[in-house]
């Protein structure tokens, strides 16, 4: 059995309780980790051409009021 089956079986074995909270965990975690990639992303420019295009829309009145 792989890690991810493993993980899949206790996942199945927990009580409501438990599963309530480990949702709660990996809410955070899964944030967590996305944030980081973000961040990894913005610092190696990889945004920059979309960051520079949405500039160009709303300068250019391409955009509307959320």
């Amino acid at each position: 059995m792989d890690a991810i089956e493993t993980i899949e079986q206790a996942v199945k074995a927990l009580s409501p309780e438990e599963l309530a909270r480990f949702r709660r965990w990996f809410v955070d975690f899964d944030g967590a980790a996305w944030d980081r990639q973000i961040e990894r992303d913005v610092e190696a420019g990889r945004l920059d051409a979309l960051a520079d295009k949405a500039l160009r829309d709303h300068a250019s009145g391409r955009t509307r009021p959320l």
